[in-house]
């Protein structure tokens, strides 16, 4: 089994790991673990110490959290693997052998979340641009200029999304990444998952800059081109931590787009395993998106293609399928509906495992937009409903910057000003409702006015 294992080796190493501008290989932190098959190629990561603003538990979400980097208080992750045959003695085993083994977590694998069916698209993208009145969002000066917008997928083509658009895109080589291994330069990825998540980032959003983090291009024994591995998310958030820390407090804005999700529990520690990803809220990554939210960062997932009515054929968890960071309270989960704003059967129902009001919200998704999959093909899923979500939210902070407007504050905006589906004010199928922009820009308006 791919695990994690968290260790807290010297403060030194410590310090040199968290420190973009030094080095320290797995061999540096974690040489002789007995049992384990160290992945010697993975850097090691620095995991921040999650402190409680006002005490209580710190490993629960559900409250204000701070984080330390220090080296007193910081860990460090690396990743293996352990034979199926000694997993359950060597998880035992390590802590006693290794005082400096913290824990073992699951490093479960990772896909896109695109769609189940063949169902041909339901309008085109200009029909979204004008669900989601962007001419509104550009009078309001709200277009995503000077907004870092992190697409984490299978890689970026800048110049096909141009084409479709008609317009110029925006790529932020310099702040892009990649997992180790994974060859090709920022932007100039194959046309795939990746480059319909980038057009729909922008359809709301049409100056932000991308980052392009071709996550789900890492490889595995036996592995497809469209899996990646947790661990490899868990270095693109450390990457996004730097990111958001360079630039100035005053203007800090940073969206994260996740297309992807963990469909099986086949990789995953049993729940209530202190390993487990699914549902466990001290998982390193589930602790580094509540972080990086602190930071001052908007982070959306996707809710996942396991809806009743059309799963998607990946879906093996027998229920509450939205699971791990998908669920995170930190981040927003995003379903989809079509463009005459009905749920579409595959966008995963709540309740959600981290936290049960998932998803959030829904926004559009199944219409003719990128093209990355061929003329007649839709950008589909809860895949595409999740950049669009994020191309709005890189609108606002155009001129809301995350001092302003805090992601938490956001979230709670985004929530109150959905268009409600039902008549509870929140369910299992939309959320909160649909986006509502119109909504979005009154809100933003009376919160300005109040402000003055």
């Amino acid at each position: 089994m791919r695990v994690l294992i968290q260790l807290r080796p010297s403060p030194d190493l410590v310090a040199a790991v968290a420190d973009p501008d030094q080095s320290a290989t797995t061999a540096d932190v974690a040489d002789g673990l007995p049992g384990v098959e160290l992945d010697t190629a993975y850097v090691p990561v620095a995991v921040a110490r999650p402190v409680p603003v006002a005490g209580g538990d710190p490993l629960s979400l559900n409250q204000p959290l701070d984080f330390s980097l220090a080296a007193e208080d910081a860990s460090v992750l690396v990743r293996g693997t352990i034979s199926d045959d000694e997993l359950a003695s060597r998880v035992t085993l390590l802590p006693a052998l290794r005082p400096d083994v913290v824990g073992v977590y699951a490093d479960p694998v990772i896909g896109t979340t695109r769609t189940c069916g063949g169902d041909p698209p339901v309008g085109t993208w200009h029909d979204v641009e004008r669900l989601l009145n962007v001419p509104g969002l550009s009078a309001e000066g709200l277009d995503g200029s000077g907004v870092a917008l992190a697409v984490l997928d299978t890689g970026i083509n800048a110049a096909h999304a141009a084409r479709q658009l008609g317009r110029g895109v925006t790529l932020d080589a310099e702040r892009s990444w990649s997992p180790q291994g994974v060859l090709g330069k920022a932007g100039e990825f194959e046309v795939d998952h990746g480059t319909m998540c980038a057009f729909d980032t922008l359809i709301a959003a049409p100056q932000a800059s991308l980052i392009d983090i071709p996550v789900l291009l890492s490889t595995r024994p036996g592995g497809s081109a469209l899996d990646g591995l947790l661990s490899d998310a868990v270095s693109a958030f450390a990457h996004l931590r730097n990111v958001l820390a360079a630039q100035p407090a005053e203007s800090r804005a940073l969206v994260v787009s996740n297309s992807w999700g963990s469909f099986s529990p086949e990789w995953d520690f049993p729940v209530g395993h202190p390993g487990n990803y699914s549902d466990n809220a001290a998982h390193p990554f589930n602790l580094m998106v509540a972080e990086l939210d602190r930071a001052g960062a908007d982070v959306l997932f996707a809710a996942g293609n396991c809806g009743t009515q059309c799963p998607d054929g990946r879906c093996v968890y027998p229920s509450r399928p939205i699971v791990g960071a998908n669920s995170h309270p930190k981040a927003l989960s995003v379903g989809g509906v079509d463009i005459n704003g009905e749920r579409v059967g595959y966008s995963s129902q709540g309740p959600g495992r981290l936290t049960a009001r998932k998803p959030d919200f829904c926004a559009y998704t199944h219409f003719s937009g990128s093209k990355a999959f061929g003329d007649g093909e839709p950008d589909s899923g809860t895949s595409a409903a999740t950049p669009v979500a994020a191309g709005l939210v890189a609108a606002v902070r155009t001129l809301w910057p995350s001092t302003r407007l805090s992601p938490t504050q956001l979230r709670a905006l985004l929530r109150r000003t959905a268009e409600d589906r039902s008549e509870v004010g929140f369910d299992y199928d939309y959320g909160y409702g649909n986006v509502d922009p119109a909504g979005i820009i009154a809100a933003l308006r009376r919160r300005a006015r109040n402000a003055a």
